[in-house]
């Protein structure tokens, strides 16, 4: 999807969900911005191509190399970039990969993957269960989750939405997508990017050393949810990026579709009013 005028600026969903997480955004975020919404490969109605031993095809790297792809192929040679949950994973690496591209990068409820996996403690790996689960070997969560695609998303976007909403704060248009999609070659897709998460994209950020990300990056989480209680979140990005701003909003997981206006009004602050 792609519509507006302005800096281009793109948007990269995250599990189990498409680029529709954006809708109630994307109308005021076109006033301002060129924008692209995409699915990530093995998400939506991206391709899923077959994987390998290394989970290679399914690596943040690859996920990253398609987005500048799209981007140069819409003619936007550097850009803005907004991430939530596996895309402000596809995001940190599209902008460590490709820092002639991407002038700035927004993450939404997440702290950096290595950290994260890093720190884990009884409390998140109850709470990020799917974590663990997903990179089971082929095809026990395929089997698993396969047996009832429809339940698992249900009970997965309910469970990490703001406890006084649950899943009645997805718009049923959202939520019928979010099932249609989830078919079962995105089941394994999408298993592979945990795979992948778990082994090749931890290798990836090793290699980083200590390089750290030079563009301005903006994290936003949502104070009620895990990653607030688990993580420092700033500090943690602080690890990977030399210029790191943020704050909690007053929301579950998913900042897109629980508070849309204050998400708005911060990526407009940060991406057009901030002169770094």
């Amino acid at each position: 999807m792609t519509g507006g005028s302005g800096p281009p600026l793109l948007l990269l969903h995250g599990y189990p969900q498409t680029h529709s997480i954006w809708h109630r955004v994307v109308p005021r975020l076109v006033e301002r911005f060129t924008i692209v919404a995409t699915d990530l490969r093995g998400y939506g109605d991206s391709d899923k191509p077959p994987t390998d031993d290394q989970h290679a095809p399914y690596s943040k790297r690859a996920m990253a190399n398609d987005q500048v792809a799209v981007m140069r192929a819409l003619r936007h040679e550097s850009f803005f970039v907004c991430g939530h949950d596996r895309g402000g994973r596809v995001a940190h690496r599209l902008a460590m990969d490709h820092p002639d591209a991407v002038k700035k990068l927004a993450v939404l409820d997440i702290a950096p993957t290595r950290e994260m996996y890093a720190a884990t403690n009884l409390d998140f790996a109850r709470s990020y269960y799917w974590w663990f689960f997903l990179i089971q070997p082929a095809d026990l969560p395929e089997r698993l989750i396969g047996a009832d695609p429809k339940f698992w998303i249900e009970w997965k976007l309910a469970g990490k939405a703001s406890n006084q909403k649950g899943l009645g704060l997805f718009d049923l248009a959202a939520l019928a997508e979010y099932v249609r999609c989830f078919t079962p070659e995105t089941i394994g897709a999408t298993c592979e990017d945990y795979r992948a998460a778990a082994t090749i994209d931890l290798a990836h950020d090793d290699a980083d050393g200590e390089r750290k990300l030079a563009q301005p990056l903006l994290a936003l989480w949502g104070a009620t949810g895990t990653v607030a209680r688990c993580f420092d979140v700033l500090a943690l990005w602080r690890k990977r990026a030399a210029d790191v701003r943020g704050e909690p909003l007053p929301s579950g997981h998913y900042l897109p579709e629980e508070c849309p206006d204050l998400l708005v009004e911060r990526l407009f602050h940060f991406f057009i009013q901030t002169a770094n």
